[in-house]
């Protein structure tokens, strides 16, 4: 491998030797109870520092301590100001750690003499997406020596980024001099390994081409020593050239001489047999994942998008991950489809269709195109096309299609109309509307405002389904990230609410944002969601996505509902069956299930009746799983929810993965998911009766394979 490494100090000006000694003077850590002498004036700044991320807030980073000035209290729409009482200028130079919104002088740290402000700084965010780091600035205050001055931090900002964070002002002859690090690297292999530890200082990287041009622009936390894990960067298309890898703010320099070229993925052999690695849910080989994203069928494959962090562990850097499947339960991964725009131009959510009648005529070859709408950060909602089966994506050069505040464009055919839709989530300049909009297109190009639908929150969905299997009787269905929806009718343009003014709910617990397939070669509506909050640490990828799930709009006492249950495919995993059918539980009974299964994946179909009992309790390795029968409600972990007995019967589908369980309630009615990260010596599975007997219509254990 061919390196060269150059150091270069970004900030000018070292002290004169004889001022090099005199030491630093504090002007405020924010460690404290109060803010000492600083007046709070407004909302956003309350009455003491912040400890760490308040609520909503993504993660912060990179302050010093236990606490910092942190203005998100009561979140971006709060304002005010924070005041210091006066001081002298004893030094050269003011170094102080800022970030949150890039505001000039509505979010910002301002320096004022004689009441006026001489000096200003601000966070670097202004778009969607961005990160809550604080980093190292200085001020060069030679000139103002002593001078009295009083320090404001100032947050005037409502919306987006509408805060700032502050933290350890000093005065000092030693300013903080980032250091800007680069290496040359002669690409003979296809992949950089960028190596990454979780926690460390998260620096921005650029990997340059040999005219200067941005090929990869990214936050990474690079390990200063041993990686956790280390992330990739596909440069095949750049073999043979020379690269440079670039950080303009790096403590470490020599973290650059740790990254490696490789004709290969990194950890081949141990690849998805990590640990903690989940076997039935699909997870990205390293990385964050969230929201699924373009869930589509075409030839053979369904495809799943993906929000995706490929170089961390947490959220970050939203690209769109891809992976393929032949039958929904075993996963390939295809790598990135969707780069961001830019740094800070980010690829949020959004839909995939089949262009299968070319209306956009962004068809080459006999294939008809796959066609997606994603929110870019920076600019609006985007279509991008693939003619390689979404292997890569071209940008539509027209983009973009539609710019609103807002986000997550669901895409479908509406074949009455002859017309695209666009469902997508908009909040105007009041983040409180909270509303879906709906726009149509002959061509996937130009789009026109069609309706409002109010009350809905980010990443909708909008697809008919029959009522009982029904053709001559459907509803429209339209629902967002939290899963909540409303029945309704739909002429292409305006949705027609028919289920009353409350929404409805059958998924409960780690559950967010999930979408159903387009283009389903079987006219089925598949559902796959992200498993949020379902953590691995230590591991070198972070969050899950759920089972995929049948839909299905079945008519019950209270009106139509949807009902989820497990896709078919499922029982390929199968790995044979114990069943214990037909019996009574009584109470303290020896438990049936001991010795089962000796696994840790497995999946139990139970139909019993509660008859006298006041409780019936599964041990799932350890995680009770209880049916309060006076309640009638199911209970695991964090989610407690109604599942009433149907003539008698309480029906129960459980799935239990490495990370997870998720139950599906009376033939699909009521859904759980909640995080689990089991203790890997427990294979522990039983049943108990409490307070009286169980009768055991149906009990099957089903030990479990791999999907990978």
């Amino acid at each position: 491998m061919l390196a060269t490494m150059v150091l270069v100090g970004l900030l000018a000006g070292a002290p004169a030797a004889q001022d090099a000694k005199r030491p630093d003077v504090p002007i405020a850590d924010f460690e404290g109870p109060d803010y000492g002498g600083w007046k709070a004036t407004g909302e956003a700044f309350g009455p003491a520092p912040a400890r760490g991320t308040l609520p909503g807030q993504m993660t912060v980073e990179g302050y010093l301590g236990q606490g910092l000035v942190n203005s998100f209290r009561g979140g971006d729409d709060a304002t005010g100001e924070l005041a210091s009482p006066p001081f002298r200028i004893e030094r050269e130079h003011l170094n102080f750690l800022i970030g949150g919104g890039g505001w000039a002088g509505e979010t910002c740290l301002d320096l004022l003499v004689d009441g006026k402000v001489v000096r200003s700084a601000t966070g670097p965010n202004r778009d969607p997406g961005g990160t809550e780091r604080l980093r190292w600035a200085a001020w060069d205050v030679k000139d103002l020596q002593g001078k009295d001055a009083t320090l404001r931090v100032v947050d005037r900002r409502k919306g987006g980024w509408g805060h700032v964070n502050v933290d350890q002002i000093v005065q000092t002859d030693a300013p903080k001099l980032p250091v800007r690090a680069t290496r040359a690297i002669a690409l003979k292999d296809r992949y950089l390994l960028i190596p990454v530890k979780t926690g460390a200082p998260k620096v921005r990287a650029k990997i340059l081409g040999e005219r200067g041009e941005t090929l990869r622009d990214f936050d990474v936390e690079l390990a200063p020593g041993e990686a956790d894990f280390f992330a990739f960067s596909d440069l095949a298309a750049h073999r043979g050239s020379t690269v440079t890898v670039r950080v303009d703010e790096l403590e470490d320099p020599t973290a650059l001489g740790r990254i490696q070229q490789s004709a290969f993925l990194p950890g081949a052999a141990e690849a998805y047999k990590e640990k903690h690695r989940p076997q039935l849910h699909f997870t990205s080989r390293v990385g964050w994942l969230n929201d699924p994203n373009g869930l589509v069928w075409q030839d053979g494959e369904y495809h799943l998008f993906y929000q995706h962090n490929p170089f961390g562990w947490a959220w970050g850097n939203m690209h769109w991950g891809h992976a393929v499947s032949p039958d929904l339960v075993h996963w390939k991964e295809a790598g990135i489809a969707l780069y961001p725009h830019e740094y800070g131009d980010w690829a949020f959510s959004g839909s995939a269709v089949v262009d299968v009648k070319n209306t956009g005529g962004f068809q080459k070859g006999d294939k008809p195109p796959i066609v997606a709408a994603y929110t870019s950060t920076g600019r609006g909602e985007c279509i991008v096309y693939s003619n390689d089966g979404g292997r890569t994506m071209t940008e539509y050069e027209g983009n973009p299609v539609v710019k609103h505040e807002g986000r997550d464009p669901r895409l479908l055919w509406h074949e009455p109309s002859k017309r695209w839709v666009m469902a997508v989530y908009d909040e105007g300049k009041n983040p409180d509307r909270q509303s879906i909009d709906f726009y149509t297109s002959p061509d996937l190009k130009a789009w026109t405002f069609g309706s409002r639908l109010d009350g809905f929150f980010e990443c909708p969905d909008l697809f008919e389904l029959a009522v009982d299997g029904d053709p001559s009787n459907k509803l429209w269905v339209v629902y967002a990230a939290d899963g909540k929806y409303k029945l309704g009718k739909f002429d292409g343009k305006t949705f027609e609410v028919v289920s009353g003014p409350e929404k409805l709910v059958f998924r409960h617990g780690n559950f967010y944002a999930a979408q159903t397939f387009s283009d389903e070669p079987k006219g089925r509506r598949i559902q796959i969601g992200w498993a949020n909050g379902v953590t691995f640490p230590g591991s070198p990828f972070n969050q899950q996505m759920s089972l995929p799930t049948e839909l299905t709009l079945r008519m019950t006492k209270d009106g139509p509902r949807i009902f989820a249950e497990p896709v078919a495919e499922l029982k390929s995993l199968r790995a044979g069956a114990r069943e214990f059918s037909k019996t009574t539980l009584e109470p303290g009974a020896k438990n049936p299930l001991e010795g089962a299964t000796s696994g840790d994946l497995y999946e139990i179909e139970l139909a019993f009746r509660p008859n006298g009992a006041e409780s019936v309790e599964l041990d799932l390795r350890g995680t009770p799983l209880v049916y309060d029968v006076k309640r009638q409600d199911v209970v695991c972990k964090q989610v407690r929810t109604f599942v009433p007995q149907v003539d008698g019967l309480v029906t129960l589908h459980v799935f239990v993965d490495r990370g997870s369980i998720e139950v599906f309630a009376n033939g699909g009615r009521t859904a759980i998911s909640v995080a689990d990260l089991a203790d890997d010596a427990n294979h522990s599975l039983g049943i108990a009766a409490k307070g009286g007997a169980v009768g055991l219509e149906r009990l099957v254990v089903y030990p479990l394979r791999s999907s990978w």
